[in-house]
């Protein structure tokens, strides 16, 4: 099966950048659609951003003109770039994937931005 491993998180200050990598343990050509979600703490999990296999992508309104996803297949590796980042961007971020299968999810990565 497929894995999926986040890195990238980290301590950042309010107004700085992090980038957040997804790697994948096989190909990721033939998933239908990757992204990510986050969840701080007590509150519900929320959807971030998603990119799909023809490289269409959406984004949550809470995020959109700061965050870029993005993908390199010949790497198996989707990112998720974060810029302007507010200290309500505080939480876990999760990776997923989706083929025909099965659906895959990261371990998940912190990040924390301070004010």
């Amino acid at each position: 099966q497929v894995q999926l491993v986040e890195s990238g998180g980290g301590l950042v200050q309010a107004g700085g950048s992090l980038r957040l990598s997804c790697a994948a343990s096989g190909s990721i050509f033939s998933m239908n659609a990757m992204g990510w979600y986050r969840q701080a703490p007590g509150k519900e999990r929320e959807w971030v951003a998603r990119i799909t296999s023809g490289g269409s992508t959406n984004y949550a309104d809470s995020v959109k003109g700061r965050f870029t996803i993005s993908r390199d297949n010949a790497k198996n590796t989707m990112y998720l770039q974060m810029n302007s980042l507010k200290p309500e961007d505080t939480a876990v971020y999760s990776c997923y994937a989706h083929d025909y299968e099965d659906d895959y999810w990261g371990q998940g990565t912190q990040v924390t931005v301070s004010s």
